[in-house]
């Protein structure tokens, strides 16, 4: 028990005042809403440009598909099923689908699934009156309307309820993305809508917005959960706002600024195969993907920054950099896991690093594939799911619950050389400073025309250091008689070889793309010798 509340202590001393006040307000403070009747809507003032469009989740009229979990809803409890993961429910309650692919083929269902919605979902009860799928649905349902289809007296009314209800609402205990989140629906809300409410509202959103984009939104771009995932969704959520301020007329800020230095770091986190690295809470099919984003960048006029395809690239304020020689490429977390006060979407990855070689992924990181607070929930933060060192088999930030971080790595000395013959990356972090003798991880790697090499050190004392090499999906590892060499083969064929200062052994690991979905991979697992070891690959 003592322990344990050392660890909530360690978790709750970063947190800002203004999250403990707000929690405490929520809980105590349950604003009454007012109707107001049916309100009228703001005349555009300009052209109103398709956003990215997701993939379709509604599979029938009362039938869905989220996180690769498939459900109908066919009683209004169900909207609310304690049987299902709360993100399921947050999903079902955003209406996605109303702005996916081939919506207006489901224009029926989405009519239907509108009024049992308002019909079913009294105001400030259940999961969907929670300000986060509040929030989304707000924003849905406005680019709906602005798509082109007609809105009912109903659900205008219930979207004034909706936005009602949020600007008494925001997520001021929680900070970062959601409060963004919740700033961007009062700004739809309010410019979609006309009248003194809903000038309030577009005030108020303006106002949280431009505070929250000062901190978020870091000098180089990226966005300061460190998150790839959220990162993208932060970037659509510009993207959107500044589509939304030329239709109807309004200042855009800085917006489309902050969205081009966004696009500059979301190409330097993206693989070449298209997609997204996964450090911290990360995975496909929850934001639009990279080129998605940058086709709706180029369609708003805004400019999409280049990437170099050869040598070294950073983040400076963010953390991360980008190693390219030839065909190979190495993503390296040498990132703080989040702010201090935010660490909800950390993972204990310090020093892990992603690797392909053209457009085959060939070291990786675990991915995430649930939320909440379960085993597998727990695992896919460890360190062991990422391709770092563990020390003494413990986590490098004390990760827990389903969003919770006690003690937190932090990276230091972090070294770069580039010359014609190689780049060379090295970096420590002091994770497990509070083990005996306070070790540090140093961590280097060098990347030539053909060859990475990847050296480890801990410094003080006598502790067990484990190197895991998780393998892309479908990678197939061998390993020769004395165990410090052997080969991988990569599902297109290609052959790489591998070579270790200390004996490897080849461990099932676990890979998780999307949501729901675990692919079944491969690990080379390495205990470092005397606190060194050295490992190459060659192709």
């Amino acid at each position: 028990m003592a322990l344990q509340l050392l660890r909530l202590a360690r978790t709750l001393q970063p947190l800002k005042a203004v999250q403990f006040y707000a929690r405490a307000r929520n809980k105590l403070y349950r604003p009454r809403l007012t109707f107001a009747g049916t309100p009228d809507l703001r005349p555009p003032a300009g052209s109103w440009s398709q956003p990215v469009l997701r993939a379709p989740s509604l599979i029938g009229p009362d039938a869905f598909r989220f996180l690769n979990q498939a459900g109908q809803v066919l009683t209004p409890e169900q909207w609310n099923d304690a049987a299902r993961d709360k993100l399921w429910l947050y999903n079902l309650h955003y209406f996605d689908d109303w702005n996916a692919q081939g919506a207006c083929a489901r224009y029926g269902w989405h009519r239907v699934l509108m009024d049992r919605w308002i019909a079913e979902n009294p105001p400030c009860h259940g999961n969907g009156w929670e300000p986060y799928p509040t929030s989304i649905r707000l924003v849905n349902w406005i680019k709906y309307f602005l798509a082109g289809n007609e809105p009912q007296k109903n659900w205008l009314e219930s979207l004034a309820l909706q936005a009602q209800w949020l600007s008494l609402r925001p997520e001021y205990h929680l900070l970062g993305n959601h409060l963004l989140a919740n700033a961007k629906a009062l700004i739809f809300a309010g410019a979609y809508l006309r009248g003194p409410d809903a000038d309030r509202w577009l005030r108020q959103g303006l106002r949280i917005e431009h505070d929250q984009l000062r901190e978020q939104i870091l000098p180089d771009g990226g966005h300061f959960e460190r998150s790839p995932m959220y990162h993208a969704l932060v970037l659509e959520d510009l993207l959107d706002l500044t589509n939304l301020s030329r239709h109807f007329g309004f200042s855009c800020h800085d917006w489309p600024e902050r969205a081009e230095a966004m696009l500059g770091a979301l190409a330097l986190l993206t693989h070449p195969d298209g997609e997204i690295s996964f450090f911290n809470d990360a995975a496909f099919g929850i934001a639009p993907a990279p080129a998605d984003l940058i086709a709706y960048a180029a369609q708003l006029g805004i400019p999409v920054p280049g990437s170099k395809s050869h040598g070294l690239q950073s983040l400076p304020q963010t953390g991360y950099l980008r190693v390219a020689r030839g065909d190979a490429l190495v993503l390296i977390d040498a990132a703080p896991i989040g702010p201090d006060y935010l660490p909800g979407h950390a993972h204990a990855d310090t020093l892990s690093f992603e690797m392909s070689l053209g457009d085959e992924r060939i070291i990786v990181n675990g991915g995430t594939s649930v939320y909440g607070s379960g085993r597998q929930r727990q695992f896919e933060r460890s360190t062991a799911a990422h391709s770092t060192v563990e020390i003494d088999g413990e986590n490098s930030s004390e990760v827990w619950a389903g969003f919770r971080v006690g003690r937190k790595a932090r990276v230091c000395d972090l070294e770069t050389i580039a010359d014609s013959d190689a780049v060379r990356v090295s970096a420590a972090h002091d994770g497990y400073r509070w083990l005996a003798g306070a070790p540090l991880h140093r961590r280097t790697w060098r990347l030539a025309d053909r060859e990475l090499m990847v050296s480890d050190a801990i410094s003080a004392g006598r502790h067990r250091g484990v190197a895991r090499y998780h393998l892309g999906p479908g990678l197939r590892a061998s390993i020769g008689t004395d165990r410090t060499e052997g080969r991988l083969l990569t599902p297109k064929g290609r052959a790489l070889s591998w070579r270790s200062s200390a004996p490897a052994v080849i461990a099932p690991s676990q890979w998780h793309p999307e949501f729901g979905k675990t692919e079944i991979t491969e690990a080379l697992v390495i205990d470092l010798a005397d606190g060194i070891l050295t490992f190459e690959l060659g192709w």
